[in-house]
């Protein structure tokens, strides 16, 4: 497995299973891409062991393997064989991604084994916190900050992973329960009188889409606490989060078209609004990737 096979092989995984940010990051230059699909590619690995109907071998032994495999990797003895990890830790290592960032992921992953509702939204925050806010952290290094922005920018980089996390929450509800998870809080079930059986049923009823709407707007702010970081990012990065923040709020406007009725059928944002977005983003993407190559042929 050779270090440009893992990264084509993050591309297929990220292009497969991640399609509105994928389409994102098309606005990329083209160097910044293939770390962002290494990326992706390995938390979609990691979140395959833990979802996977299919998997034969025990789902806990595979993530202890896969943890090892990793930390070996981050001190320097890389597993070469492995389709997604060599691209993974050679972003790791480009870019100084915090290690730190990694382990809470891997952490978020191991929860999903044994953990099946969460109480409050504080404590759900803490599961997002490895699953999604660690993610946006994780990619912050490669969508560059501009110079002294980092420490701001990193915030904003977290909210935007809740953002998303929590989107795909909503969208979700009824496949997440057929897995046997609920990632409600069930204080919020509680107090719209929704029994978690409901969130699996063939449509939703009022206290459910009450109970959906009053999450939105949690998804909603996240979104307002992430866009303040855009303009800390480097020019050539920002359309691609800004396509990428409006294919995801999207969905939200999507949920919310539909009246929150997201058990009957997959929400999903209509091709054509997609092909907008990704349209109105263009011009600014190869703009910014002009100058970039500008001030790199100017360099000394």
């Amino acid at each position: 497995m050779t270090l440009t096979a893992g990264y084509e092989r993050c591309r297929r995984l990220h292009a497969r299973y991640g399609r509105s940010y994928y389409l994102a990051t098309r606005l990329l230059p083209q160097w910044k891409r293939r770390h962002v699909h290494a990326l992706y590619g390995f938390a979609r690995y990691a979140d395959e062991i833990v979802d996977s109907f299919t998997m034969t071998d025990d789902r806990a032994r595979a993530l202890d393997r896969l943890t090892a495999r990793v930390e070996a990797g981050l001190a320097g003895d890389g597993p070469a064989d492995d389709p997604v990890l060599p691209a993974f830790l050679h972003t790791v290592r480009s870019f100084g991604i915090g290690h730190d960032d990694v382990a809470v992921f891997l952490a978020s992953m191991r929860a999903d084994l044994s953990v099946t509702r969460y109480a409050t939204y504080d404590d759900l925050l803490g599961y997002m916190a490895g699953s999604a806010a660690a993610i946006g952290t994780m990619m912050l290094p490669v969508l560059e900050p501009e110079p002294g922005r980092a420490e701001a920018a990193r915030e904003p980089a977290r909210q935007l992973g809740l953002a998303f996390q929590l989107t795909n929450f909503l969208r979700d509800v009824r496949e997440d329960h057929a897995r046997g998870r609920v990632y409600l809080p069930m204080a919020d079930l509680d107090k719209f009188g929704v029994r978690p059986d409901a969130l699996g049923a063939r449509r939703a009823g009022p206290a459910v889409r009450e109970l959906l709407a009053y999450e939105a707007e949690r998804a909603r702010d996240h979104y307002r606490a992430a866009a303040q970081g855009i303009g800390l990012l480097t020019a050539s990065s920002r359309p691609c989060v800004r396509a990428a923040f409006e294919l995801y709020g999207g969905i939200l406007d999507e949920i919310e078209r539909r009246s929150y009725e997201v058990l009957a059928a997959r929400v999903r944002v209509p091709g054509h609004r997609k092909g907008a977005i990704f349209a109105r983003h263009l011009l600014a993407s190869a703009g910014a990737a002009r100058a970039e190559r500008r001030v790199q042929v100017t360099l000394p």
